[in-house]
C-alpha cells in the first residue's frame, strides 16, 4: 500500500502534543503547592486525576474506535484535550484542576489508543518498528522541550518583558499575575484547537485493524485475567509507569525542599534532563537489544536506576542534579521490554492483552499519590523509598520471564582458521 506521508507527519505531531501535554505535571508542583496552598496528598491527587483517566478510557477508546474509527477519535479527544485546558486557565482552582486533568488525560488516552494502528497503516506495515521508535524519541523531544517552554513563559511573564512581544503580551493579560503558570494551559487549549483544526481538513486512510490491534470481547479479557502470567505482567506496567511518574513529579519538589533549587529553573531544567535521558537511553537500548537476551538487559538497567535513586535521594544537591536524571536513563527501557516480554508469553488474544497491559496505566496516578501521602507523615525522602519496591518488582521480571519467544539477537560466528 502507498504510503500517506502527511498522516504520518501528522502521527508523529499528535505524539508529541501528547507528550507535552502530559509530562508537565512534575515541574509544575511546587508551583501549584505554593499556589492553591496545598498539601502533598492533596497535590498527589492532580496527577492521580489524570493517570486513572487512562485506566478508565483505555479499552472503552479501542471499543469506539472499532465502531467509529481513527479521525473522530482523535477529533473527540481533541475537543475533551480543548475542554479540561480551557476551563482550568479560565477558572485556575484545586478543585477545576482535579477536572481539568481527567479531561486532559482521558482525550491523550483516547489517542494513544487511535494512533498506532492508524501508523501502522499510513506508514507501512514493513517500516512500523522504525516509525514506532521514531514517534517515541519525538515523545521524549517534547517532554524535554515542554519544561524548559514553562520555564520560558514564567520567566518573562515575572519579569515584565512580555511587553515587547504580542503573543506573550495576550497571555499576561489573560493570567493572574500571582498564578503565571497557568499560561501553559492557554497553550494547551490553542494547541488542542489548532490539532482539531488541521485533523479536521485531513483526509484519513482507512485503516483494518490487524487481529492483534482489536480489543477484542469481554469474555476475551475475562479469561485473559484468569491467567495469571496476565496479572503478573499488568502489575509490571503498573510498577514500572508508577515508577517513571512517581520520580518525575516529585524531582523539582524533591531539589526545592531538601536542596533549595529554585524550582521554576533548576528544578524544572532537572526534570527535562530526566526526559531528555530517557530518549537517549532509548537509542542505547535499542542497540543492546540485537545483541543482548531482552531479560539481562533488564535486571542490568534496572539495578542501574535504583544505584541512580538512591544516589539521587541520599547524596548533596549537585548530585542530585545529575543522578535523578539517570534515573530516566536506566527506565528507558523498562516498558518495550516488558510489554513485549508480556506478549511473547501468550499464544492469542494480543488485542485484548495490550488492552489490559496499557490500562496499567494507572500505576501513573497511584504511585505518586502513595508517595505524596507518605510524605505527609515522615518526609518526601522517606514516601519515595517505596520505589523500592515498586523497581524491585520490575527487577524480579528479569529473573522469572519465560517468554514462548525471545529477542532476536546477532549471533557471531567463530572464524574458522
Amino acid at each position: 500500500m502507498r504510503r500517506n506521508y502527511f498522516i504520518v507527519c501528522l502521527i508523529f505531531l499528535t505524539f508529541f502534543v501528547i507528550s507535552f501535554l502530559t509530562n508537565i505535571i512534575g515541574p509544575l508542583i511546587p508551583d501549584i503547592i505554593n499556589s492553591f496552598n496545598l498539601s502533598l496528598t492533596m497535590v498527589a491527587v492532580l496527577p492521580f486525576a489524570f493517570f486513572i483517566s487512562y485506566g478508565v478510557m483505555s479499552i472503552p477508546s479501542g471499543i469506539f474506535l472499532e465502531r467509529i474509527k481513527e479521525k473522530a477519535i482523535m477529533l473527540i479527544a481533541f475537543v475533551i484535550a480543548f475542554i479540561g485546558s480551557i476551563t482550568f486557565a479560565l477558572a485556575p482552582d484545586y478543585s477545576v484542576a482535579i477536572i481539568s486533568l481527567f479531561l486532559i488525560g482521558a482525550g491523550m488516552a483516547m489517542l494513544q489508543v487511535a494512533i498506532n494502528p492508524l501508523l501502522r497503516q499510513a506508514g507501512g506495515e514493513e517500516h512500523f518498528a522504525f516509525n514506532s521508535v521514531l514517534a517515541q524519541l519525538i515523545f521524549g523531544l517534547a517532554s524535554f522541550l515542554s519544561p524548559r517552554v514553562y520555564t520560558g513563559l514564567v520567566l518573562n511573564l515575572n519579569t515584565g518583558s512580555s511587553e515587547q512581544n504580542l503573543f506573550l503580551s495576550t497571555l499576561s493579560k489573560l493570567v493572574p499575575d500571582n498564578l503565571p503558570w497557568i499560561s501553559l494551559y492557554w497553550i494547551f487549549a490553542l494547541i488542542s484547537l489548532v490539532m482539531f483544526a488541521i485533523i479536521l481538513l485531513s483526509r484519513f486512510p482507512k485503516v483494518e485493524l490487524k487481529a492483534e490491534e482489536k480489543v477484542g470481547t469481554f469474555q476475551n479479557h475475562i479469561e485473559l485475567l484468569k491467567n495469571p502470567i496476565v496479572i503478573l505482567y499488568f502489575i509490571g506496567i503498573f510498577c514500572y509507569v508508577g515508577s517513571e511518574q512517581g520520580v518525575a513529579n516529585w524531582i523539582s519538589q524533591f531539589l526545592t525542599v531538601y536542596h533549595g533549587y529554585d524550582p521554576q529553573t533548576t528544578g524544572a531544567s532537572t526534570v527535562s534532563w530526566f526526559w531528555g535521558l530517557m530518549t537517549a537511553g532509548c537509542l542505547l537500548g535499542l542497540l543492546l537489544l540485537k545483541f543482548i537476551d531482552s531479560r539481562v538487559i533488564l535486571i542490568i538497567f534496572t539495578i542501574s536506576a535504583i544505584i541512580s535513586l538512591t544516589t539521587a535521594l541520599f547524596s548533596s544537591g549537585s548530585i542530585a542534579l545529575i543522578a535523578f536524571p539517570l534515573v530516566g536513563f536506566f527506565a528507558s527501557v523498562m516498558w518495550s521490554v516488558i510489554f513485549s516480554l508480556a506478549l511473547n508469553s501468550v499464544e492469542r488474544l494480543h488485542g485484548s492483552f495490550s488492552g489490559i497491559l496499557v490500562t496499567g496505566i494507572v500505576g501513573g496516578a497511584v504511585l505518586p499519590l502513595i508517595i505524596g501521602s507518605l510524605s505527609e507523615s515522615f518526609g518526601l525522602r522517606t514516601g519515595m523509598l517505596v520505589l523500592y519496591l515498586t523497581f524491585g518488582y520490575i527487577l524480579s521480571i528479569g529473573f522469572w520471564a519465560k517468554p514462548l519467544i525471545t529477542n532476536k539477537t546477532i549471533q557471531w560466528k567463530k572464524v574458522k582458521e
